[in-house]
């Protein structure tokens, strides 16, 4: 009986950086001020943060991101404290998400279109809570 030899390629498990440089995180100071002026998108209420939503969505365009990773600040929608607190908490945030009935992709995409218009904002997020 003869062994077998499996023979890898020279770069299987390579430990080289990779070609490929992650984009550096947009940051844009601007939206963030703006979302934190709109109304909670799961409660209503005003006393809001700018919630970043860390899950991907591909159908999107929206990557996941890791967990020492904050999204770009066009993923961004206006949260209570407290529910910020539990969208983080929760574990799984796209379970948090579809319970709440709300995709936070497709308003975070809105708002930042509507950014520095809070009569379009506020529209955005009163039709995401009616749903």
């Amino acid at each position: 009986m003869m062994a077998m030899a499996i023979r890898r390629p020279a770069t299987a498990f390579s430990i080289t950086k990779p070609t490929v440089a992650k984009k550096p995180r947009q940051k844009i100071m601007a939206h963030l001020a703006f979302i934190r002026t709109l109304p909670c998108l799961v409660t209503g209420a005003r006393d809001v943060e700018a919630a970043h939503i860390r899950y991907g969505n591909m159908r999107w365009g929206k990557r996941s991101t890791g967990m020492a990773e904050k999204p770009d600040d066009q993923w961004v929608v206006p949260l209570s404290t407290r529910m910020h607190r539990e969208q983080h908490d929760f574990g799984d945030e796209e379970l948090w998400w579809r319970e709440k009935g709300i995709d936070p992709v497709l308003v975070a995409m809105a708002l930042w279109r509507a950014t520095g218009d809070e009569q379009a904002a506020e529209s955005i997020i009163r039709e995401a809570r009616r749903t």
